[in-house]
């Protein structure tokens, strides 16, 4: 039986419950107008957003989401590295003062703002108050204040950004060589982290609207949900990661600090996080791919970081195709230098020689091909040109259109391939001019292939935003402007006393997103924010058909397999069957010579559309693939002469045999022909 004191103390509890939650979520704001997008309780005091107007909803005609598309950026970063190396937070329940606030270490002028010194040059001397004065910070040259505070973020969604991708993102190794550190360094402990409050943060967006679900900003698990949100007006977020030594696979020395298992659980973790695209390799060369080098003294920096991270600097070699990773030049880094150990020095490098040696490893393919398996998306930026080649031979092998350019950090040679897979495209947050300029130039290819562009703004990146280009410049944004769409009208955007202007102030914060687009506008044309306004779309394209990719049966597998020869070898097994197996650590050689052939039986009559062909080091330049219903009558379905090895893809219009046949007529190395896996399919 419930006594008195027993109800009287649930009582007291009840109240310091209500108290609790009243002190938590945001006070009632005069600007709550009773209207969907605006909110019944923001905080107060709180920014400006800058913008009248109802925010579009729907689809168009042809029932396709409308919106841009921001498919690199870093809500959390501040979390990051440590957790003082960007200073302030998205959001806080304390309010905008505890929010936007900087670093201790800054105060009382900057003097130890060191990672702005190491990467941006100067003394990295500030003024550290933000709210409410926002003298120095943010702004568009400084790596090391919040620029994503959630109402900048508002501001973008309501002048027409509908899809947003939150890289979650840390280095271990810049961690552990800053000096101010308020957590430990483990990569993903830190993504765990950043993943949790980017859930929370919605759950306190939500809580301005009144509740669970009624926020603009809403986390999304699948496109068909994206697409949901997008219809009603809110903006979708879709979670990344960008981390230098993903599931800690490492390598030191050389040497893999990781095995499949710790993949496996690794994808599993993250995908119940809700993460959906990835990278594999970041700054450092790690377990699983080689890295596209950083340029100048930053590159000079992190090559410092990698032999910290893997005993090894970065090594190069001639590029084989038109394709190069960035040059790392021999500007020098002496802070970053200085952590190197006595007698150490970062080595100079041939200017002829722009490819890493490293490229896709064993364990790398394994995670491409475990993320295939759970549908998610690859991100290609920051890969070694040598490791994304093999990564869309990989894809294209599999018909797997799920590849993504974010930010502009891929050779661009690759783009056609990207498109032709079914993948998706953004560019760096560049100024307007250089923006336009590169949209242009691929304008054609997005014409050809009906696809969308985007943008990756890399917010609390270390890359650099947009510089002002001066009120009096040609074509300046003029205020109010009105969003692309033409629902609604943007202002100059006010933060406390601040108050921004793209001409003169660049692009300081998130919320310059729309005023940077009506730059681009003003000053490359309609079409330019035409393919943009088309980007939400076309990402959710690929994201939709990476769900709905099923493998295919592999015709060959375990299928009878003769050759006209094998290698003999005391030791280990050359036969024909190697080559259908299943299993790529074996393989079938011929003898040196270079008319050889490999024939499987597929056991009955299928549509042959198809063919893979996964090379050893011996490769063929010049080969037929061949089939026929009864053994005897072949025809040529395709050939090449200008095999490079590595893994061929071999597609032309399917037609029915039971019999497939490689007929091999040029090697291209001194050994014979030799194949780890033949795949045959439909199409």
């Amino acid at each position: 039986m419930t006594t008195y004191r027993t109800r009287r103390h649930l009582g007291v509890l009840t109240l310091l419950l209500l108290v609790l939650a009243a002190a938590l979520v945001p006070t009632p704001s005069s600007a709550a107008g009773g209207d969907w997008w605006d909110p019944v309780a923001r905080p107060a005091p709180d920014s400006g957003i800058g913008v009248t107007g109802e925010p579009f909803k729907g689809t168009n005609t042809a029932g396709e989401v409308r919106g841009f598309v921001d498919a690199h950026n870093h809500i959390m970063a501040n979390e990051a590295f440590g957790g003082r190396l960007i200073c302030g937070k998205a959001f806080s329940t304390k309010g905008i003062a505890d929010a936007l606030k900087d670093c201790p270490e800054h105060y009382p002028d900057g003097s130890l703002a060191l990672f702005d010194f190491i990467t941006n040059g100067g003394d990295g001397k500030h003024d550290p108050v933000g709210w409410p004065t926002f003298r120095d910070w943010p702004a568009h040259d400084s790596l090391t204040h919040q620029q994503n505070y959630y109402a900048w973020i508002e501001r973008a969604w309501r002048g027409g950004q509908r899809v947003l991708v939150n890289d979650l993102v840390t280095n271990g190794v810049i961690c552990s060589v800053y000096f101010f550190k308020d957590r430990g360094c483990d990569e993903m402990t830190s993504i765990r982290l950043q993943a949790k409050l980017t859930y929370d943060m919605q759950a306190y967006i939500d809580g301005m609207y009144g509740g669970p679900g009624k926020g603009w900003f809403r986390i999304v698990t699948d496109s068909a949900q994206a697409r949901d949100v997008i219809a009603q007006g809110k903006l979708a977020v879709v979670l990344g990661v960008e981390t230098s030594e993903p599931f800690g696979c490492k390598q030191v020395l050389d040497i893999a600090q990781c095995d499949r298992a710790d993949i496996d659980a690794g994808l599993d973790e993250l995908y119940a996080l809700g993460v959906r695209s990835m990278f594999l390799c970041h700054k450092f060369d790690n377990a699983l791919c080689g890295v596209r080098f950083d340029e100048g003294a930053l590159g000079t920096a992190i090559n410092v970081g990698q032999f910290l991270s893997t005993g090894t600097f970065w090594q190069t070699e001639r590029c084989t195709g038109p394709q190069a990773d960035n040059p790392i030049g021999l500007a020098s880094a002496p802070g970053a230098e200085k952590e190197l150990p006595a007698g150490v020095e970062v080595p100079s490098y041939d200017e002829d020689a722009r490819c890493n040696v490293r490229g896709l490893t064993e364990l790398g393919e394994y995670a491409v091909r475990g993320m295939m398996k759970r549908n998610m998306m690859l991100e290609i930026d920051h890969m070694s040109v040598k490791a994304t080649g093999r990564v869309l031979d990989v894809f294209e092998s599999a018909s797997y259109p799920g590849v993504i350019s974010s930010h502009s950090w891929m050779d661009l040679d690759w783009t056609e391939r990207v498109y032709g897979l079914g993948g998706f495209v953004a560019q760096y947050m560049h100024g307007s001019e250089g923006f336009v300029a590169e949209a242009d130039r691929t304008e054609a290819l997005r014409d050809e292939y009906g696809v969308g562009y985007g943008y990756g703004t890399d917010m609390n990146g270390v890359g650099g935003w947009p510089a002002p280009r001066g009120a009096d410049a040609p074509d300046a944004v003029t205020y109010p402007f009105r969003s692309v769409d033409g629902g609604s009208v943007l202002d100059r955007q006010t933060t406390g006393e601040r108050t921004w202007d793209l001409n003169t102030d660049g692009a300081a914060h998130y919320g310059l997103v729309p005023d940077w687009i009506e730059d681009i506008r003003r000053v490359g044309g309609q079409h330019v924010v035409d393919d943009l306004f088309k980007g939400a779309e076309s990402y959710l394209d690929t994201w939709g058909a990476s769900e709905q990719h099923r493998a295919g049966v592999n015709l060959a597998d375990g299928a009878p397999a003769t050759a006209s020869s094998a290698e003999w070898n005391p030791f280990t097994s050359y036969a024909p069957g190697r080559a259908v197996d299943g299993d790529r650590g074996t393989r079938w050689a011929s003898d040196w010579s270079d008319d050889q052939w490999l024939r499987v039986d597929l056991g009955a009559t299928h549509q042959v559309g198809r063919v893979t062909l996964d090379w050893e080091r011996a490769y063929g330049t010049s080969y037929r693939i061949e089939l026929s219903a009864d053994g005897t009558n072949w025809r040529t379905a395709w050939s090449t002469t200008s095999g490079d090895g590595g893994l061929d893809t071999a597609v032309f219009t399917p037609a029915p045999a039971r019999h497939l046949r490689v007929q091999f007529l040029d090697r291209g190395t001194e050994w014979g022909y030799s194949l780890r896996e033949v795949g045959v399919h439909g199409r």
